[in-house]
């Protein structure tokens, strides 16, 4: 079954490059995910109509937690702030093998 994968940040533009690079690694172990980015005011609607597994914040909106928690708590979702290197350096294989840990 496929992991849904989400990925929040301030307006959703660096973070779709993170996206990109994590969905390459993916293909190249064929894992069957679904990534995607969303700004922090689109991800409390997605939340409502796109199973999550696994949602994790962008540094930048790391503020955004305690408000997502309670939401990610009803609907078994795991949250989680992307390391400030890995998101500045783009690393998507380690923030892949982190959501991938989280999802177990």
């Amino acid at each position: 079954m496929a992991k849904n994968i989400m990925l929040v940040c301030a307006a959703g533009m660096s973070t779709s490059i993170l996206v990109t690079n994590m969905q390459e690694i993916a293909e190249e172990r064929n894992l069957d995910v679904h990534i995607f980015a969303v700004s922090g005011t689109e991800a409390e609607h997605k939340l409502k109509d796109k199973p999550v597994d696994v949602m994790m914040l962008g540094p930048q909106v790391r503020y955004l937690k305690p408000k997502f928690e309670e939401l990610a708590e009803k609907n078994n979702i795991v949250i989680s702030v992307i390391d400030m290197r890995d998101y500045g350096t783009m690393n998507g294989e380690k923030v892949l093998n982190t959501a991938l840990k989280l999802a177990e």
